[in-house]
């Protein structure tokens, strides 16, 4: 009877969890996975519903049970049966084999009933694609040993569309891409889950960290089995970072601040405070009364510490809170902590306190002992004294421990700058030379080093291949190659060479990679030059309007990648001969019969093809005419025949690399020629009294001595430029002393001219953005300039002076051969004296000496060869002299401002300055008059 009552009992259960009720949310937690079937058969009756627990929803009609379906959970002992066939009902979407192919489950697959657990793990393995609100398994016919089953499923709702709610139109464009919803495609709790911790991110990282996100999944009537997802977002107040403090610290707050670059306090000013009830006692913040106790009114840090609560000016700070920049920046803080020696520090628990002015972050410091080197002492070294190995490392016994820097000087971490220990070795060929620096002794606060070296072979270039250039001919790039096949393996001839070819202006120069591929088993390395073309022509086409000629046009090409010898090559123009490297540029600039202007000028670089000898050739041709005549009221040919100033002339150079001092030295010769004619034209009655017919002629020898390294062309980081430069003309008066006498003194120009400029290029910081290319640039540049004399029986030269002052666009005496020095914030100078108002009339504006002192930081938007942008600030002091008798060098107008430069692959350099003249104040004088926006256009000026 016993036995009985607990047959009847299963029988019970099997039946009452014959299937998932299809109305119940799906979840982990409610998986029918227990149950391997249901023993009932389905007919034509409709008796379903006197079956236990049946569901309303099934209203397939069941006319009798059957007893043998019955009975196989009556049996006393399990018994195999043999599947004969398998259908699958409900599935929409879904096809039956592969359904079933997931279950496992195949006619002719054998299944001990009672007790087997086949269908309880076919359910499971369906359940787990989480495609299905509810799964049943029935048994619906048995002939013998065979029986019949069908497998039912419920698909989930497909998303037919999404909605946001609460959220800005422009959000919505933006979040669409980032929750991961896909039309059409199932709806699951994951799904869901996933969307909306999208959506919070989405809004956390905008500083939003108090973000709500509801969703609601409402059925769609306009399509069959389909829902659709609304998302109620409450995006609430953005939150910013009000303090950052730092507990258990003894280097200054400021200081570990600092390091912390993307993550910054926000400005505010207050009478009341924020009091923030935190586990963190109060009792540290620096009070008055310990302000007066340690005399703090002596000490910037100790009035700042105390105003902080106050006062807090933060003008660049965005101050939003970011978790994955704060993780970077904890571990900045950590490295700060080991380059002072602290190796052992870490930051125990850091904390985040919402508050009613924002958040909080409290960082706990653990900054353990502070260390400093012992003994360093070198293992295997061959090659070089340990002597010699010491003096490059530059660690001496006693000094702070810092680890960062000691694996810079052995060069684990690789710079361009050199000068470290692996350096040295692998500007000898030993490419697979090792260092490990391996601790031998740490006692009380002193760490010992034994730097084991692993010299190897030395290797020599094998195979040097050149890859991605389209159109730029190999020979251009091979030329400037250092790494040369059977010579020895030099890491600076790898880092020259790849400034050279960047130094082309043909490629994009954050992609060439040289791809090194040692082979230590002979000694040998191949180089794989990998470069990506970008356009380095450039077209100019713009109008003007100034000058007392009113508008003027102007059309310039130059190709910076040309080849002359295929000009004649019909193939080769596709759409012009290019790849040689040559440069050819043509500018025209017209008005109509005031003025007109032709350039051209052509440059080779490798004159002959051996060597570094640059040829240069140019010709030029303007004139300005009064054209207007007065007696028809139009600009004819006849008025512009009979008053003009005309300047014709060439140039020939040619400029020589160097080896010495270094192979950065360069100097050139040049042949200068021009002609100036005046035809009824008084171009400058005081300087040039009775000269307004006749003709002048300006022979000159330039002589040029640079130095260039920096390592790009249009952003530089690094490097100098450094220009002297000395033009002269032969000594005419010396040679015939009459000329003062002649009745036309300037037929002959003679001056000798001085120039000089230096330009220096410091990275700041450590590189940022996602292709870890971006920091901060320091520009100092300092410029001198100075004409004289032969004769001092004769004025200086009218011609060749200086022109200070304004953006250099607009240069009033071009025609006279000046040198623009453009200064932002200031028109041209009238005067040499800051002190005088610079817009005042009537005074000489050509002067014979000037200097010059820039300074700027400059920051890349982006750098990319479809265009180049840059943000600057300034700081400039300059000013112009008319002799040695008026020079004072500490004599100087000064201006700041602002600046953006955009290089785009076309037309060149476009550049945008606001300037303050901080000497144009006083007489009056408003800031907007003291100040002065320029542009720039294809250059940037001295």
């Amino acid at each position: 009877m016993r036995y009985l009552s607990a047959i009847a009992l299963f029988y019970l259960v099997c039946l009452v969890n014959i299937r998932a009720d299809a109305q119940q949310p799906i979840i982990p937690m409610a998986k029918p996975d227990t149950i391997p079937g249901a023993v009932i058969q389905k007919d034509t009756s409709g008796l379903i519903n006197t079956l236990p627990n049946a569901n309303p929803a099934d209203t397939t009609p069941v006319t009798s049970l059957n007893a043998d379906l019955l009975n196989i959970y009556n049996q006393p002992f399990p018994k195999k049966y043999k599947i004969a066939n398998i259908t699958v009902t409900g599935n929409n979407y879904f096809d039956q084999n592969l359904l079933l192919s997931i279950a496992g489950l195949n006619t002719g697959d054998e299944v001990s009933l009672p007790g087997g657990d086949n269908f309880s793990r076919a359910i499971t393995k369906l359940w787990s694609q989480n495609y299905f609100s509810d799964i049943a398994i029935y048994l619906t016919a048995l002939k013998g040993d065979a029986i019949s089953v069908e497998v039912h499923v419920t698909e989930r709702p497909r998303l037919s569309r999404y909605e946001f709610a609460g959220v800005k139109k422009g959000e919505k464009d933006d979040l669409a891409p980032k929750t991961g919803l896909v039309i059409n495609r199932v709806i699951t709790e994951n799904v869901k889950r996933t969307s909306v911790d999208a959506i919070k991110k989405f809004y956390s990282d905008k500083g939003f960290r108090n973000v709500q996100v509801s969703v609601q999944e409402i059925k769609d009537t306009s399509a069959p089995n389909s829902s659709i997802l609304v998302y109620n977002v409450e995006r609430g107040n953005k939150v910013k970072i009000a303090e950052i403090n730092f507990l258990n610290n003894t280097i200054s707050e400021d200081k570990l601040k600092s390091q912390m670059k993307g993550t910054k306090e926000k400005s505010h000013l207050t009478l009341f405070p924020s009091k923030n009830k935190t586990r963190y006692d109060d009792s540290t913040k620096y009070g008055f009364s310990n302000y007066m106790k340690d005399w703090g009114f002596l000490s910037f840090s100790k009035t700042k510490a105390l105003l902080e609560p106050y006062i807090k000016v933060k003008p660049f700070s965005s101050a939003k809170f970011d978790a994955k920049k704060y993780e970077e920046d904890k571990n900045k803080v950590i490295a700060y902590y080991n380059s002072l020696g602290y190796r052992d520090a870490t930051i125990i628990k850091d904390d985040t306190v919402n508050a009613k002015d924002g958040l909080h972050l409290y960082l706990d410091v653990d900054e353990g002992h502070k260390y400093y080197f012992g003994n360093i002492g070198f293992s295997n070294a061959a090659k070089y004294s340990d002597s010699l190995l010491t003096a490059i490392l530059g660690i001496k016994k006693g000094d702070t421990y810092n680890r960062e820097l000691l694996e810079k000087k052995l060069g684990l971490n690789v710079s361009p700058e050199g000068g470290d220990i692996s350096g040295l070795y692998m500007d000898d060929g030993y490419l697979f030379f090792r260092v490990d620096p391996v601790e031998t002794a740490v006692y009380n606060d002193t760490i010992d080093y034994d730097i084991r070296v692993t010299e190897g072979p030395q290797a020599t270039f094998k195979n040097i291949r050149i890859s991605g250039n389209d159109r730029t001919k190999e020979h251009v790039i091979r030329r400037e190659l250092r790494t040369l096949p059977g010579e020895k393996f030099s890491r600076t001839d790898v880092i020259r060479s790849q400034r050279e070819i960047a130094n082309l202006g043909f490629f994009n120069q954050e992609k060439i990679i040289p791809d090194i591929v040692p082979d230590q088993d002979n000694g040998t390395v191949d180089v794989n030059w990998q470069v990506e073309e970008k356009s380095g022509d450039q077209l100019e086409l713009s109008a003007g309007f100034g000058g007392g000629i009113g508008v003027t046009g102007t059309l310039g090409v130059t190709f910076n990648n040309f080849s002359v010898k295929n000009i004649f090559r019909k193939s080769a123009w596709d759409p012009l001969p290019v790849g040689d490297g040559q440069k050819l540029s043509i500018r025209v600039q017209s008005n109509g019969r005031a003025y007109r202007s032709y350039n051209a000028s052509f440059t080779e670089p490798w004159l002959g093809g051996k060597k570094r000898n640059a040829f240069s050739v140019g010709v030029y041709d303007t004139k300005f005419a009064n054209a207007y005549d007065p007696y028809t009221g139009t600009y004819t040919k006849r008025a512009a025949d009979t008053s003009f100033f005309r300047t014709t002339g060439f140039s020939i150079g040619l400029t020589k690399q160097l080896k010495w001092p270094d192979d950065y030295f360069s100097a050139g010769i040049s042949l200068q020629y021009a002609r100036y004619q005046l035809k009824n034209y008084y171009i400058d009655p005081t300087n040039l009294p009775g000269f307004n017919n006749g003709f002048s002629n300006n022979i000159s020898l330039k002589f040029t001595l640079q130095r260039f390294s920096e390592d790009q062309q249009i952003f530089p980081r690094t490097g100098s430029n450094f220009l002297l430069t000395l033009q002269a003309t032969p000594p005419f008066s010396l040679i015939n002393p009459d000329i003062k006498n002649w009745k036309n003194p300037y037929t002959l120009v003679e001056y000798y001219k001085w120039r000089f400029s230096g330009e220096w290029f410091v990275p700041l910081g450590r590189p940022t953005g996602p292709d870890n290319n971006k920091q901060f640039v320091l520009k100092l540049a300092a410029k001198y300039g100075y004409i004289g004399r032969y004769n001092s029986d004769l004025q200086i030269s009218p011609f060749e002076r200086f022109q200070v002052g304004d953006a250099g666009l607009s240069n009033s005496y071009a025609l006279l051969g000046y040198d623009i020095i453009a200064q932002r914030g200031y028109p041209v100078y009238q005067t040499s004296d800051p002190r005088v108002n610079p817009d005042q009339q009537g005074a000489s504006e050509y002067f014979t000496i000037f200097n010059k002192y820039t300074l700027e930081l400059r920051y890349p938007f982006a750098l990319n060869p479809s265009s180049t942008i840059y943000a600057l600030g300034f700081f400039e002091a300059a000013n112009g002299w008319y002799s040695f008798r008026d020079y004072n060098p500490f004599r100087l107008r000064r201006s700041v401002g602002l600046g953006v430069r955009f290089f785009l692959p076309m037309f060149g350099l476009l550049g945008f300055d606001y300037g303050v003249g901080l000497d144009r104040f006083g007489n009056g004088v408003k800031f907007k008059d003291a100040s002065k926006f320029t542009f720039m256009l294809g250059y940037e000026p001295d």
